[in-house]
């Protein structure tokens, strides 16, 4: 009979039993509520052919409800204490592996091709807060073919990634994630949804992910370069780490500001991510 992985008895109890407790490092919050994982599946776009990389098992909750939807599904797991509980919560899957690595050491591209060859795949995870921007940007980085990501992140962290880039709410993360993909937040996730409970509120977005390239690699790097510089002086207009980081004159700096329609005074929040890629645009053919 399954296992009821959402019940707190039955954590409790696979806990005693294999010697598990909560790693505070590693920032482990299990889902209890047996609601939220079916959405994320769902929500996820794991469906017939769809195979599925999952980041973080935990018991294996959201685990089974990728494995019940998709053709496969590989999960990335960090804590090799969990290897004994993963065996018995998903010992009836034939079509889920778990491989014990680190998500931002291992080759995510190399790994993807090995289990799931050119099948369609979608990322879904539940992330610590602590590794929420890293493991975003390494998948979204690294490029790998994938559909989307469906991620279940602190609530404030997903107001910061899925705001609108040009507003104050934005930050340098909006733009990174808006470059690569289409945000959307999907729902809220109320603190008492794990265990143990969290002091703030989660919330579960997913990110399109675009399948062309903006901008050539080289001129990215300059991209993000500016947009890194603008928001590490947030606080100052954005003609002072421009001209700080490229070498140019603060006139100069202004000058390419107000050729994208931009104020001279403009901070680096109030540039939309076309903005940006205009002003690379602009100060690689000045330079």
């Amino acid at each position: 009979m399954e296992l009821k992985l959402t019940n707190i008895g039955v954590i409790k109890d696979l806990f005693e039993r294999h010697g598990f407790s909560f790693s505070k490092t590693l920032g482990q919050n299990f889902l209890i509520n047996p609601a939220v994982c079916p959405q994320i599946a769902e929500q996820g776009g794991c469906k017939g052919d769809v195979c599925a990389l999952e980041i973080g098992t935990g018991v294996g909750v959201l685990t089974r409800e990728l494995a019940e939807r998709c053709k496969k599904v590989c999960a990335v797991e960090i804590d090799e204490r969990l290897k004994p509980i993963l065996a018995e919560t998903l010992a009836d899957l034939e079509n889920t592996e778990v491989v014990f690595a680190d998500v931002l050491k291992i080759d995510l591209k190399k790994l993807l091709e090995e289990k799931f060859g050119g099948e369609k795949v979608v990322v879904c995870a539940n992330l610590p807060y602590y590794i929420t921007s890293p493991v975003i940007m390494a998948v979204l980085e690294s490029r790998l073919p994938i559909e989307s990501m469906t991620v279940m992140v602190q609530k404030e962290a997903a107001d910061r990634i899925c705001a609108a880039t040009g507003t104050r709410a934005c930050g340098a993360l909006s733009y990174a994630v808006s470059y690569y993909s289409v945000p959307k937040t999907l729902f809220k996730v109320n603190r008492g949804s794990f265990m143990p409970a969290p002091n703030v509120d989660s919330a579960v977005i997913r990110l399109d992910v675009r399948k062309e390239k903006i901008l050539p690699e080289n001129e990215e790097k300059t991209l993000f370069k500016i947009i890194r510089a603008g928001f590490s002086q947030r606080r100052k207009q954005l003609l002072n780490p421009l001209s700080a980081e490229l070498g140019i004159t603060k006139t100069q700096a202004a000058e390419f500001l107000e050729s994208v329609g931009a104020k001279p005074t403009a901070r680096a929040e109030e540039l939309t991510l076309s903005d940006y890629i205009e002003l690379e645009k602009k100060i690689k053919g000045s330079l």
